[in-house]
């Protein structure tokens, strides 16, 4: 396994994950200048529900990678069909109910998370418009790992670019030249996402995929939820861990909600290199596996690991000089601002432990490894993250929600190396797709 077919995957994948970011940033930045700090909170208190959508998306896009990638490793191109089939058109089923039941339960989802009187109606409306796009969401994230799972890391980060971009064209257009504001925010997403899986739609047409979404090659799959399901858990209880966080901290007022949105965004400059590292040495790890190549398999895991911490390290010390910088970029209340700073430096405390774990994560995952993955899931956000919000909340308020998160990472990542050197002395046994 060269370093240049390393650098070929990992490069494309942490583009994409830049472009969410971008995307993201560009959103709160557009709604900033409105001068309502309120829509800035809204859109912080909403980004966890549509979390979920994304996280169910996951299911399918690790899933089915890991899946395709061994079976692919094992010469089996038949199977590796069956795989691609299910995964599409399952998603889209699974899509278009999470956008049913979403929507039948928004009130009382926005009553869970923390939302005020006065973002109250800000949130409904963002949320309402999003999760409209369930179905091409969880498709575009389907296509993605298939393509990701053939190494065509490029044609799976256009498609993903291509729906940012036009999100990214239309924000200042709705937000702020139609006077939109959140809900101008809201029909941009929803647009780029379509955008986005037209693409996906025509790649297959065009045979930029060399596998067959055909529903005749469809066969039912569990494989894809064994490894997707422990894979989705994550953002699930992240965004669990974020409704938490936001109906906490809303206790001490709206300014430290918008705070809090701002300097988690800020952190995922580093933490999205992380994501984009991790999930682009998936598919070759998960190659390697299905070929039974355990030496080639610990090449590209120690480079991604080397790769993680150098890059972390840099935009850590970045981050955290021009955090003010940035911070001002998006709120200019007193409070607000000066919440965003300390909040953001108190999260950079522990991105390169998160970097290090996600890899290890991956790795897992490449292996087939459900289990271990499931129980690293659950155990770094309900058994660890939630309780140390509540602790440090009763102890040091606002700030010690914030500092919850470095503890929890900390933990977490001891625990997942007593987990993975279990698991490495016999890699192959987990390898069935």
């Amino acid at each position: 396994m060269t370093r240049k077919k390393i650098i070929s995957n990992i490069i494309p994948s942490i583009v994409v994950e830049l472009m969410i970011l971008i995307y993201n940033l560009a959103d709160t930045f557009f709604i900033a200048q409105t001068n309502d700090p309120l829509q800035v909170a809204a859109v912080s208190l909403s980004t966890p529900a549509f979390m979920v959508l994304g996280a169910l998306g996951v299911i399918f896009m690790v899933g089915g990678l890991s899946c395709i990638s061994r079976a692919l490793g094992a010469k089996r191109k038949f199977r590796a069909d069956n795989i691609a089939s299910f995964t599409v058109w399952t998603s889209i089923i699974t899509g278009i109910i999470t956008s049913i039941i979403l929507i039948l339960f928004m009130k009382n989802i926005l009553n869970l998370i923390g939302a005020s009187p006065d973002t109250f109606e800000f949130a409904y409306n963002y949320l309402m418009i999003v999760t409209c796009s369930g179905p091409v969401i969880l498709f575009n994230l389907a296509a993605s790992g298939i393509m990701r799972s053939e190494n065509h890391a490029g044609v799976a980060m256009a498609g993903q670019i291509i729906g940012n971009i036009v999100n990214i064209i239309l924000d200042p257009i709705m937000i702020l030249y139609f006077n939109w504001g959140i809900t101008g925010a809201a029909i941009a997403t929803v647009i780029g996402n379509i955008c986005g899986g037209i693409y996906y739609v025509i790649c297959f047409i065009l045979g930029k995929s060399s596998l067959s979404i055909s529903i005749k090659k469809f066969r039912c799959m569990p494989g894809v939820f064994y490894i997707g399901i422990p894979a989705c858990l994550d953002p699930i209880l992240m965004s669990v861990s974020q409704m938490t966080l936001n109906s906490l901290i809303s206790n001490y007022g709206d300014m430290p909600v918008a705070a809090n949105g701002v300097a988690m965004k800020i952190n995922q400059i580093v933490t999205l290199i992380a994501m984009g590292t991790g999930q682009g040495v998936q598919p070759l790890m998960g190659f390697c596996i299905g070929a039974k190549d355990l030496k080639n398999y610990k090449k590209v895991l120690y480079f991604a690991l080397r790769f993680i911490t150098i890059t972390s390290l840099i935009l850590i010390g970045t981050c955290y000089f021009f955090a003010p910088k940035i911070s001002a970029m998006f709120l200019t209340e007193p409070s607000a601002f000066k919440y965003s700073v300390d909040f953001t430096r108190i999260f950079l405390s522990s991105s390169l432990a998160f970097g290090i774990f996600f890899v290890f994560t991956n790795s897992l995952q490449a292996m087939g490894a459900g289990r271990a993955s499931f129980i690293l899931s659950v155990c770094r956000q309900l058994a660890i993250y939630i309780p140390a919000m509540y602790i440090l909340n009763y102890f040091a308020g606002e700030y010690g929600l914030i500092w919850a998160l470095p503890v929890a990472e900390v933990i977490s990542l001891a625990q997942t190396f007593f987990i993975y050197g279990k698991i490495i002395f016999n890699p192959f046994k987990l390898n069935e797709a």
